[in-house]
């Protein structure tokens, strides 16, 4: 089942998380509460979450950014696109962005814009099955401390 995630979803979210980019799991103190809070009350941010036997094995999230022009319509922007390990290649990732896509429609975006420090060509052709390209805009990343 893809969904958005719900409150109680949080620690298997953040397990996840550790098949992306993240080494460890945060402590759970209270800017970790407040954080979850906040996305989780965010009508513009969606955590989607792909769901097998009570086990989140895949997620995106998309966040809709209202916009004065494009005739004020806004556009999504999405992040943290991941699937463990032993679920990928099953097209759970796909269904998540698929359903990024359908709120994204819904919410009148005129595009959707994604970012991968990825440079393996399996995962860039895979982002390309799924409707974006990386030849309209150049991305630039200032990181900061």
């Amino acid at each position: 089942m893809v969904r958005e995630a719900v409150k109680e979803d949080l620690d298997k979210i953040l397990e996840l998380y550790l098949f992306l980019h993240e080494d460890s799991l945060p402590a759970k103190d209270q800017k970790l509460n407040d954080t979850w809070e906040k996305i989780i009350n965010d009508p513009d941010h969606h955590l989607i979450v792909k769901e097998i036997g009570g086990q989140i094995v895949s997620s995106c999230v998309c966040v809709i950014i209202p916009n004065l022009t494009r005739n004020i319509r806004p556009y999504a922007f999405i992040e943290n696109v991941v699937t463990r390990e032993d679920f990928r290649g099953r097209g759970y990732a796909s269904e998540c962005l698929s359903y990024a896509k359908k709120i994204s429609e819904e919410a009148g975006c005129y595009k959707m814009m994604l970012l991968t420090g990825s440079k393996r060509a399996s995962t860039l052709a895979f982002y390309e099955r799924n409707g974006f390209n990386s030849n309209d805009k150049t991305a630039f990343i200032q990181w900061l401390k």
